[in-house]
């Protein structure tokens, strides 16, 4: 292993791709101490914080001495790197980039269009409210949680998790969309091996650990 750095982490308790990073660490064994951003309170751009990434989004490590690490998955396959066991991604090279396409499926084509900076976005449009909203979210949410199911039930490499019968890279964003599916009360049916991996997910210590309601300014 590495030697231990001070890393620091800027987070929000709800926040999706932050919750994806917490639990990259609980399965490292790592630590980050958190400063909390308010997204609800567009703490995301001010000044200070676009400093730091100038897209205004979360999560982001900073590591001493060096630039802040930013988006989820880069932060992610540093610290498998950093501390190799347990890994995050499988040994071959076809493995690796099948979870890491199942990853980018939920962290790059799903997450993004539901995010706060997009409704900042729609809601200056004037039919749109906040049942509209909510319609955007069940659609996108569900096109791509169906689509991850598609996959998942076809591909023989599906295990007990995405990939095999370990968490991996997948499992991370698989659970970290959920997560926020949760916070919002959504839910998407005919999903049964989704279901099944996310189950196990939830009675995993380190996915537990991560939970959007156990971290610091979650509601009571």
């Amino acid at each position: 292993m590495t030697e231990p750095a001070a890393f620091e982490l800027f987070a929000f308790w709800r926040s999706s791709a932050t919750f994806r990073v917490r639990v990259g660490l609980n399965l490292k064994g790592l630590a980050a101490h958190e400063h909390i951003v308010n997204l609800e309170a567009g703490e995301q751009r001010g000044e200070a914080f676009l400093k730091i990434n100038p897209l205004g989004g979360i999560p982001a490590l900073l590591v001493p001495g060096h630039a802040p690490i930013t988006q989820s998955l880069a932060i992610l396959e540093f610290i498998d790197e950093f501390q190799p066991s347990p890994p995050l991604l499988p040994a071959d090279i076809h493995g690796r980039a099948r979870v890491r396409s199942i990853a980018g499926m939920l962290a790059a084509d799903t997450h993004p269009l539901v995010t706060p900076r997009v409704r900042k976005y729609l809601a200056g449009a004037a039919a749109f409210d906040d049942a509209a909203w909510r319609a955007w979210q069940i659609q996108w949410f569900s096109t791509g949680m169906l689509a991850v199911e598609q996959r998942l039930a076809a591909e023989v490499q599906t295990g007990l998790y995405c990939h095999g019968d370990t968490p991996t890279l997948a499992d991370i964003t698989l659970a970290s969309i959920v997560a926020v599916m949760r916070v919002f009360k959504i839910s998407v049916a005919g999903t049964r091996t989704i279901d099944g991996i996310v189950a196990r997910c939830d009675a995993h210590e380190a996915f537990a650990r991560a939970a959007p309601s156990r971290q610091q300014g979650a509601p009571a």
